[in-house]
């Protein structure tokens, strides 16, 4: 199955008209987190796309439209262009928005690199959820189905005794961004046992949330499936964890990922100098 680019594209696009001047815009830039903006007619016809840098050379002119200073034409896609061609048009041409158009030329989304980035953990997942669904086929001599469905956050069952809370953070800002890599759970007696996603399910559960998306490995031999005791469950057994909530935040140490970025930092001081070699 081919993912398109309406798999991904964010539907509310923050644009300005061409009868915009150039002050407006570039206001309404610095309290976005946008690199520049798509440019639509009165119809909402997509003319062109304004960047931060054509912005910042015409400030002098802030009192001009920008239909005054705008390049017509820009690099567009159709939603129903392969994600992967829209990668490559944006990779060749340096983008890192791309605005979408209907087939009447309207602007009905934009797909960013962030956009391309999170389609690729996505579609990762599968994998990783497939790997297991042979591991335990080959240890248990049974077969398991898999499928994405949605799970409930209450009744996840940890199997991770702690996790980091600069990690947690991380997935507050994607989960806000709407980034929601799926989590990977095993049904087990009526029971979900969450194997990969802790950090995702408890920034999930913090931010108010009910449910979540899910790889579901279930037996196909359900009742001989559960005489059987995992390893994660004596894990779970041995630590009291019964929910969510009985997972410890590590609030001292930080996450290997989040420790590797920190050095790299660190190799430069407030001034901007490299430290001296020890």
């Amino acid at each position: 199955m081919t993912v398109t680019v309406r798999d991904y594209m964010v539907l509310a696009v923050e644009h300005v008209r061409v009868t915009t001047t150039i002050g407006e815009a570039t206001d309404r830039l610095v309290r976005s987190r946008h690199h520049g903006f798509p440019v639509t007619d009165a119809q909402g016809k997509l003319v062109g796309f304004v960047s931060s840098k054509e912005l910042l050379r015409r400030q002098k002119d802030r009192d001009r439209p920008l239909s005054e200073i705008l390049r017509p034409g820009t690099y567009t896609a159709r939603p129903e262009t392969a994600l992967d061609d829209a990668a490559r048009v944006m990779f060749r041409f340096g983008l890192r928005d791309l605005p979408i158009v209907d087939q009447d030329g309207r602007l009905c989304g934009v797909i960013s690199n962030l956009d391309i980035v999170r389609s690729h953990f996505e579609r990762a997942s599968p994998l990783k959820a497939d790997t297991l669904r042979r591991l335990l086929a080959d240890r248990y001599g049974m077969t398991f189905s898999m499928r994405r469905g949605v799970v409930p956050i209450p009744e996840l069952k940890p199997t991770q005794w702690k996790v980091f809370e600069d990690e947690l953070e991380g997935r507050r800002y994607e989960l806000e961004r709407g980034f929601a890599e799926p989590v990977l759970v095993i049904e087990k007696a009526g029971r979900w046992l969450l194997v990969d996603g802790h950090h995702r399910a408890l920034a999930a559960r913090e931010m108010g949330l009910t449910r979540l998306q899910a790889f579901i490995l279930t037996a196909d031999q359900p009742a001989e499936f559960e005489q059987v005791e995992l390893g994660l469950e004596r894990t779970a057994k041995e630590r009291h964890l019964e929910s969510l909530a009985d997972i410890e935040v590590d609030r001292s140490t930080h996450h290997p990922l989040v420790e590797v970025t920190t050095q790299l930092l660190r190799r430069f001081d407030v001034a901007g100098d490299p430290p001296p070699v020890p």
